[in-house]
C-alpha cells in the first residue's frame, strides 16, 4: 500500500510542480499580476480555481464523516450553502467585477476600504482574515496529516508535506501557479470523487437495496436526526450561507476573469462541479454508515477517520488515488487562502503607505507573508485542535460580519461611505464576539453553542447588522432634523 500511495504522490508532486512552472511564462511583475493575475483568467481556469478553492478537505474528510455519522441533514446543510453562494454570484458577480477594475482592486480588504473610504476599515479586515483563516488553512493541513497517519505514517510528515507544497505552488508564480493547479487538481478531485463513489457501490453489491434502505432508516440517518435540531442546523448553514461574500479566496475570485463571458462560464461550471461533488460526498457518506450496519466496515467513531478507513478496503492504487484527491483539495484550498491574506497585508499595511514602492520588494515581501502564514498554520494543525469540519466553520463564523459590511457595499458604494462607524463597530464587535465566545468554548464548541435559543453565528450576524442600521438610521434621522432646521 505505501509503495503504491509513495508513486501516486510522488506522480502528483511532479506534473502539479511543472504545471505551477509552466505557469511562470504569463510573468508576476507587480501585486495585481501576483495575487490576481492582471484580470486575466479565463472561463475554465477561474471556474476551476474556484471550485477547487471552495471544495476543500472539508468535503472528502469532513462531510463524508459528517454524514456517516448525522445523516441527509448534512446534504441539506451542503446544498444550502451552493445555493446561497450561486445567489449571491448571479446578483453581485458582475458589478463587484466591473469595480474591481474601475478601482484596480487586488485584496478584498482594500476593495471594502474603497468602498467605504476607510483605511482603518480595510486594516481591520486584514487583521480579521489574519486571525479567522487561520483555523481553516489548519484544518486542510490536519486532513492531509490524517491522511498519512491512517496509512501507518507520521503525522508530522504528512503535515511538512502539506507546507512544502503550499509553499512551492504558491511562490512560483503567485496566483498564476495557484490557478493552473488548482485546475488540475480540481479535475484530479471530481475523478478521484467518481471513483471513490463507484467503488463503494461495488462494495455493497452484496446488498440488497431494499435492506439498506431499511438499516439506515433504522438507525435515523435518512431523515433529520436529533443531531440536527434547529439551533444546529443554523449554526452550520449561517456562516456557509455567506461564504462567497465573507471569505477573501473567493471574493478575489470575482476580481480575475478576463471578460464578462469567462465571469458567466465561472458561474455556470461551478454549479455544475459543485452540485456534483456534494451529492457524490454524501452518497460515499451514506453508504460508509450501511456498510457499518451490515458489519462490512467497523464502527467508526472519529469521524474525520471515515473516508481513511473506508478507502482502505480498496485495491491500493484506487486508496492512493483517492487519498492523494484529498491531498490535492486540502493544497489548492490552502494556498488559495494564504496567497489572499498576503494580499490583504501586503496592500493594506505596506503598499498604502509606502513612499516609493519597489514592484521586487514587494513581491520578496509577498513571499515571505506566504511563507509566515504557511508555517503559523502549520504549527496549528500540529496541535489538532479540532474536527476538520467544525475547524472549518469556525473560521466563516469568525468572517460573518464582514456579510452586512461587504453586501451594504456593494449595494450602495456611495450610501456606504456614510456608514464608516457602524462597518468598523459591527466588525471588531462581531469578530470580538466570536473569538470571545471559542475562548469560552473551545474551537469544536463555538458555533454550536446557544444563546438564547440561538447559535452564536446568528448573534454574531446580529451584532454586525444592527450596528450599519443603527448607524444608517442615525444619518436619515439626522438629515431629516438638517431640512426641519432649514424648513
Amino acid at each position: 500500500m505505501l509503495a503504491h500511495f509513495a508513486v501516486f504522490l510522488a506522480a502528483y508532486i511532479v506534473l502539479g510542480t511543472l504545471i505551477a512552472v509552466i505557469s511562470r511564462r504569463f510573468g508576476v511583475k507587480s501585486t495585481r499580476e501576483y495575487f490576481v493575475g492582471n484580470y486575466r483568467l479565463g472561463g475554465f481556469l477561474s471556474s476551476m480555481t474556484y471550485a477547487a478553492t471552495t471544495y476543500s478537505a472539508f468535503m472528502m474528510v469532513g462531510l463524508v464523516g459528517l454524514t456517516y455519522a448525522t445523516g441527509v441533514g448534512a446534504l441539506g446543510f451542503e446544498l444550502i450553502y451552493l445555493l446561497a453562494t450561486l445567489a449571491l454570484l448571479a446578483i453581485f458577480s458582475k458589478k463587484v467585477w466591473l469595480m474591481a477594475r474601475e478601482h484596480g482592486w487586488v485584496s478584498p480588504s482594500e476593495m471594502l476600504s474603497g468602498l467605504y473610504g476607510s483605511k482603518l476599515l480595510g486594516k481591520l479586515t486584514a487583521l480579521t482574515y489574519l486571525i479567522s483563516l487561520i483555523p481553516y488553512i489548519s484544518a486542510q493541513v490536519i486532513g492531509i496529516g490524517t491522511i498519512f497517519e491512517s496509512l501507518g505514517l507520521n503525522y508530522f510528515v504528512g503535515v511538512s508535506v502539506a507546507a512544502f507544497l503550499i509553499l512551492l505552488w504558491t511562490i512560483l508564480a503567485g496566483i498564476w501557479s495557484v490557478a493552473t493547479t488548482d485546475a488540475y487538481q480540481a479535475i484530479l478531485m471530481i475523478v478521484a470523487s467518481v471513483v471513490f463513489l463507484v467503488t463503494t457501490s461495488i462494495k455493497m453489491s452484496s446488498l440488497n437495496v431494499s435492506d439498506v434502505v431499511v438499516a439506515l432508516d433504522k438507525v435515523g440517518v435518512t431523515g433529520i436526526t436529533p443531531f440536527w435540531s434547529f439551533s444546529t442546523f443554523l449554526a452550520y448553514t449561517l456562516p456557509w450561507i455567506f461564504f462567497a461574500v465573507t471569505n477573501p479566496q473567493v471574493v478575489q475570485r470575482m476580481f480575475m476573469p478576463v471578460n464578462e463571458k469567462a465571469l458567466k462560464n465561472t458561474i455556470k461550471y461551478f454549479s455544475l462541479y459543485g452540485y456534483a461533488y456534494t451529492l457524490i460526498v454524501v452518497t460515499v457518506g451514506l453508504m460508509a454508515r450501511a456498510l457499518t450496519e451490515f458489519k462490512l466496515l467497523p464502527v467508526i467513531t472519529n469521524r474525520d477517520l471515515v473516508t481513511p478507513t473506508l478507502a482502505l478496503t480498496f485495491d491500493p492504487s484506487l486508496t492512493s488515488l483517492i487519498f492523494v484527491s484529498i491531498i490535492a483539495a486540502a493544497v489548492s484550498t490552502a494556498n488559495s487562502i494564504i496567497l489572499s491574506i498576503a494580499s490583504s497585508i501586503i496592500r493594506d499595511f505596506y503598499e498604502v503607505g509606502a513612499r516609493k514602492v519597489s514592484a521586487g520588494r514587494i513581491l520578496l515581501y509577498s513571499n515571505l507573508v506566504v511563507v509566515c502564514l504557511t508555517v503559523i498554520s502549520m504549527l496549528v494543525a500540529y496541535l489538532r485542535p479540532g474536527f476538520v469540519v467544525e475547524m472549518s466553520v469556525l473560521s466563516s463564523v469568525i468572517l460573518l460580519p464582514l456579510a452586512p459590511i461587504t453586501i451594504t457595499g456593494w449595494l450602495s458604494p456611495t450610501r456606504a461611505k456614510k456608514l464608516i462607524p457602524g462597518a468598523v463597530a459591527g466588525l471588531v464587535g462581531g469578530a470580538a464576539f466570536a473569538l470571545y465566545n471559542a475562548l469560552i468554548y473551545g474551537p469544536v464548541r463555538t458555533f454550536l453553542a446557544v444563546s438564547y435559543g440561538l447559535p452564536i453565528s446568528f448573534w454574531v450576524l446580529a451584532i454586525a447588522t444592527a450596528s450599519i442600521l443603527v448607524n444608517y438610521l442615525f444619518i436619515n434621522l439626522k438629515s431629516k432634523e438638517v431640512r426641519n432646521v432649514i424648513t
